[in-house]
């Protein structure tokens, strides 16, 4: 297996959060549960000209080679079959506004052809990362592809990212009618402009931010009992807990821990 992580280099950074290479053809199992993180991303694969949907209980369906992911606020489930050869953009929160073609919640909750978005240069960009020789090629090309498209893009807006950092302290520790209040907005403005740049509503982007704080304490191993986990998370209880992490994830929090894979947010479906 090969994986490969790069932070790009400002101004890009302020968008894009991470780019990635894998390559993992011999995986112990056929499928993984991908638990949502709220964030967009862009999937290009390299080896086949298709990407695997694999809707539980329905056949599986082939999409377009490259995606734009969008926000999820639910799990899907994808096909190792898929993890030959991929090169991905996770981009930060409200990230995507600049490099989409429209309000971000649009995108949410599902898989567009990254042509529909960008257009033909989409496909140059994939046939010219297939050309490549190495892993560290392909991620300096996709970088100088993003700079130089969409370095003089807009970013979100000053009222998104102040709204981000607060959250990012606690989603628990900000209201949304606080914030409203402090930006001079309506809580319905100010949520619709939230929802618009960042893909989900303000109370939902939390409330997955709250999973993910459990998630990532279940993956490094942590042994504390559920209650205390819950707690330390922002949920009111040990019940809130549980139904908020079966409701994102699909199983509990003690499959989770039997199933988790290298990758705090991929768990073994099969």
């Amino acid at each position: 297996m090969i994986y490969l992580e790069h932070i790009p280099a400002a101004p890009l950074n302020r968008c894009v959060r991470a780019l990635w290479y894998a390559s993992a053809s011999h995986l112990s199992h056929h499928r993984e549960r991908m638990l949502p993180t709220g964030c967009v991303q862009v999937i290009l694969n390299l080896h086949r000209d298709f990407l695997l949907d694999c809707p539980e209980g329905e056949p599986d369906r082939k999409m377009a080679p490259s995606l734009v992911v969008g926000a999820r606020s639910v799990y899907e489930i994808i096909d190792n079959s898929d993890m030959v050869c991929l090169i991905g953009v996770v981009f930060q929160p409200g990230g995507f506004a600049p490099f989409a073609s429209d309000d971000v919640h649009l995108f949410s909750n599902a898989s567009n052809a990254l042509e529909d978005v960008w257009g033909g240069s989409a496909r140059v960009l994939r046939d010219r990362l297939r050309e490549l020789p190495t892993p560290q090629s392909r991620l300096h090309c996709l970088e100088e592809f993003l700079l130089a498209r969409f370095s003089n893009r807009v970013p979100s807006s000053g009222v998104v990212q102040f709204a981000l950092q607060k959250f990012a302290r606690g989603p628990c520790l900000s209201t949304v009618r606080e914030l409203a209040r402090s930006a001079g907005l309506s809580e319905r403005r100010f949520s619709q402009i939230f929802r618009e740049q960042v893909g989900l509503s303000p109370k939902v982007w939390c409330r997955v931010q709250r999973f993910q704080q459990a998630v990532r304490q279940l993956h490094a191993g942590l042994e504390l009992p559920w209650a205390d986990l819950a707690l330390d998370c922002g949920f009111y209880d040990q019940s809130h807990f549980a139904n908020e992490f079966r409701a994102f994830s699909g199983i509990d929090a003690t499959t989770y821990s039997a199933r988790r894979t290298q990758w705090a947010n991929h768990v073994s479906a099969d």
